[in-house]
């Protein structure tokens, strides 16, 4: 497993070592002992699993109180995959980067606590599958406006498909401070 570094420190795109040949391919994609090499010290208590059509964008979310942590990859089709940095004192609070995650190249992104995430289905089917660090808590969950002109997130599409909560997400600078988890230079 190879990690590369995005433009925000501790979010990394890994790929893997893929083995194909004529009955198709065998990789591994997750080994806890070498993801620790790799910085992911994580463990990980959830997996999800999406499938989206072209052009759904879900997100931008976040859990504050059970902040999670993912490692997220792409088993059919695209996805513009973004990370949002909202930890307050960060140095690079309200900056985000994003990867192209495909089933072809069978790269992953993580992404630790204390970003938002969200990703949009670049392929007629997208089947997205993420592991995160803490249990989903649906009474924890935010959203922060996919659009929002602060963050400048490019997605490629001003038309994205949204849910009804994705579409009436607050602005970043509308969140106030307390909605928002705390850097840690730890």
């Amino acid at each position: 497993m190879q990690r590369l570094e995005t433009s925000l420190p501790g979010v990394y795109e890994l790929r893997p070592v893929v083995h194909r040949d004529a009955r198709g391919f065998f990789l591994e994609t997750y080994h806890h002992a070498r993801f620790i090499d790799l910085g992911v010290k994580e463990t990980f208590l959830q997996d999800n699993h999406s499938t989206s059509s072209r052009g759904t964008l879900r997100g931008l979310h976040y859990q504050l109180l059970h902040g999670q942590a993912k490692l997220c990859r792409v088993i059919e089709g695209e996805a513009l995959d973004v990370a949002v940095d909202i930890r307050l004192g960060s140095p690079h609070f309200g900056k985000w980067t994003s990867i192209r995650l495909s089933a072809r190249e069978q790269n992953q992104i993580y992404i630790p606590a204390g970003f938002a995430h969200g990703f949009l289905s670049l392929t007629e089917t997208v089947q997205f599958l993420y592991k995160c660090s803490d249990y989903y808590a649906p009474s924890d969950e935010y959203g922060i406006l996919w659009n929002d002109p602060v963050l400048g997130v490019d997605w490629g599409t001003l038309t994205p498909g949204l849910s009804q909560r994705d579409a009436n997400n607050p602005k970043f600078s509308e969140i106030q401070p307390r909605f928002l988890p705390r850097y840690s230079s730890k």
